[in-house]
């Protein structure tokens, strides 16, 4: 005990040591937090804590805002535009559905089209025509040229008899193979020399007789005959004559003329009268062939033709194929108001010679319609003054200005009011 200093203790030191565990107990749990780390105050993490809680909703049960009910005519409005949207989905969905179906029948109907075209071409055309020979042509010396020929290109012809003796004939059969055949207009009739000096005797004097057909022991007799039947026949007489026939003189020209009056007692006149009526009143076609293989190149040139004939005919019916693209060419657009009609009467205009746009624009400003312009002419009394009527117009173009002049305005009064249709109005 010795080295041991007591100490008093007082009242004061009593009341530390009754605060010290208290204090310990502060110190233990700042001691407690990690390490450089000071823990917060009780007060700061009360108040971190009641930031992440929700708030608190109202006791009463008030709605918020945004869930306030709404009116009754808030809520018709809002019906009203559901019903016009769906409305507007159903009417693009039937426009859409409108264009899918127009789309499927604008592709059947090119796709038809080109069927049409790949039908029409000439060379399917010419798998659908039938030759026509009359068994009687086989009696004539070459006439197996032609058979050679229609067989070597693989065309369809047949041997029968035909209407007209004598004749070659076309038949086009549908490329579809339902619609049966069509006969073509286009007739071939063969004849040698001596028959066809025979129907001009007949021809000249059935002109001399007035007109009395009198073809009788003729070939001019069926071929009347047969034309008077079907008068959308075009026949074509393709006459062939051997060499000695019409082959004379040293220089061995052609002297048909002369043996057709030789064989038929008619003057040079006489003939070609007889040929004039059989073209002009008949509607019958000459041709002199020398042979059979000139009329078997005439029945082939025949017969591309006839095939090449739809398929022109189809791609010229569009547009016309001699009018060439430009603005000029497109016209002028009447509308139903009758707007654009002004345009039509300047352009009228414009088709005499030498009439520029700004004189038709003159013209049509100070008579707005042909029939003003026919109203003011006939208004004038003596001819010189309706010649001379436009000629004091005045012209402004390029910031310069003109009259029109009595040469322009003497064609206009003319191309409104001549009567004869062979004036030559420039």
């Amino acid at each position: 005990m010795s080295g041991v200093k007591a100490w008093e203790i007082s009242d004061s030191e009593d009341s530390e040591a009754e605060t010290k565990p208290d204090s310990n107990r502060d110190d233990s749990s700042q001691i407690a937090t990690p390490r450089g780390c000071i823990a917060p105050p009780s007060g700061a993490a009360g108040g971190h804590a009641s930031a992440l809680r929700p708030p608190a909703t109202d006791p009463r049960g008030t709605p918020s805002p945004a869930r306030k009910r709404r009116s009754k005519e808030e809520a018709e409005a809002d019906r009203r535009a559901a019903a016009e949207r769906k409305e507007a989905r159903e009417r693009q969905k039937e426009t859409r559905a409108q264009e899918k179906e127009e789309r499927r029948r604008e592709q059947r109907a090119r796709k038809e089209a080109a069927e049409n075209v790949r039908r029409l071409r000439p060379e399917n055309l010419l798998r659908c025509l039938q030759v026509g020979v009359d068994p009687a042509l086989l009696q004539h010396g070459g006439s197996d040229i032609l058979l050679d020929t229609l067989a070597a290109f693989e065309w369809r012809f047949t041997i029968e008899s035909q209407q007209l003796p004598h004749s070659v004939t076309w038949t086009r059969r549908s490329p579809q193979g339902t619609d049966g055949s069509v006969e073509e207009e286009q007739v071939a009739l063969v004849l040698v020399l001596n028959d066809f000096v025979d129907m001009v005797i007949c021809v000249k004097k059935m002109l001399d007789s007035g007109g009395e057909e009198t073809g009788t022991g003729s070939f001019l007799s069926p071929v009347l005959e047969y034309l008077n039947r079907d008068d959308k026949k075009l026949v074509t007489v393709l006459v062939t004559h051997s060499p000695a026939d019409y082959r004379t003189g040293a220089c061995g020209g052609y002297l048909l003329d002369e043996t057709l009056r030789s064989k038929s007692g008619l003057e040079n006149l006489e003939v070609e009268e007889v040929l004039v009526y059989l073209q002009l009143c008949k509607n019958i076609s000459l041709v002199f062939l020398d042979g059979w293989q000139e009329v078997t190149n005439h029945v082939c040139a025949v017969t591309k033709a006839l095939s090449k004939r739809p398929f022109k005919l189809l791609t010229e019916r569009a547009e016309l194929p001699f009018c060439a693209d430009g603005a000029w060419a497109g016209g002028a657009r009447v509308e139903r108001d009758g707007s654009g009609l002004i345009q039509v009467w300047s352009r009228q205009i414009q088709q005499l010679n030498r009439v520029s746009p700004a004189v038709a624009s003159t013209v049509t400003a100070a008579y707005q319609s042909p029939q003003l312009l026919m109203q003011a002419y006939q208004s004038v009394e003596s001819e010189e003054d309706r010649k001379g009527l436009l000629a004091g117009l005045l012209v402004r173009s390029g910031g310069k200005e003109r009259r029109v002049g009595p040469e322009i305005s003497a064609r206009v009064y003319h191309c409104f009011t001549a009567q004869n249709p062979q004036l030559v109005l420039d």
